[in-house]
């Protein structure tokens, strides 16, 4: 699995390429080429994009809905590190 689903994840959560690019470190146009890549592999468009914003498509919808749970998890799993590194 070499798709960054975590970049996915944050676009859909701002619906915002740049957000998402601001909160990853990378460039905007790296992100874009990275949803790119997601949509040519699943087959799918995951996202409306216009001018000004982003909107999800359904199959984006359904797809962010089996991803957030795993970025709660991921979440989590590093908060439980952190919380043991500093005891």
């Amino acid at each position: 699995m070499d798709i960054n689903y975590e970049l996915f994840y944050h676009v859909a959560i701002s619906l915002s390429f740049s957000e998402a690019s601001k909160h990853l470190f990378i460039s905007q146009s790296a992100v874009s080429q990275s949803i790119k890549v997601l949509e040519k592999k699943l087959n799918q468009p995951l996202f409306i994009r216009s001018t000004k914003k982003v909107q999800l498509t359904p199959e984006g919808e359904i797809l962010l809905r089996h991803i957030e749970p795993a970025m709660n998890l991921i979440r989590k799993g590093e908060n439980q590190l952190l919380e043991a590194n500093t005891l």
